[in-house]
């Protein structure tokens, strides 16, 4: 096997593990569970970016500027704008998110 078809093999193997951990959250419905787990597989600091893109997100839906969230959070404007580019897309995950939050 040659470096480009492990890495394909890796990366297959990755896409895999993530829909696995997808599925499995998605048919949990104990949020305190969910939390742990974040707990136990993210470090503090992936944590906290974690939870900055969200806020970021639902500042960008509630049509709070880019620099004004860039401010509030001291985030960079390049991811800023990123999550404000995903949220724009045709059927955006982002926005179905929000969609759920919103019933919640």
């Amino acid at each position: 096997m040659n470096k480009s078809e492990e890495n394909q093999a890796t990366q297959e193997a990755l896409d895999e593990s993530l829909k696995e951990m997808c599925n499995l959250i998605s048919k949990n419905n104990d949020p305190k569970l969910i939390y742990d787990f974040f707990e136990c597989l993210f470090t503090k600091a992936e944590l906290k970016d974690f939870a900055m893109r969200w806020l970021l997100v639902k500042e960008i839906d509630k049509g709070t500027t880019q620099r004004d969230i860039a401010k509030k959070f001291s985030m960079s404007l390049c991811k800023i704008t990123r999550g404000s580019k995903e949220l724009k897309k045709p059927d955006s995950a982002f926005r179905r998110f929000l969609d759920i939050a919103e019933k919640i």
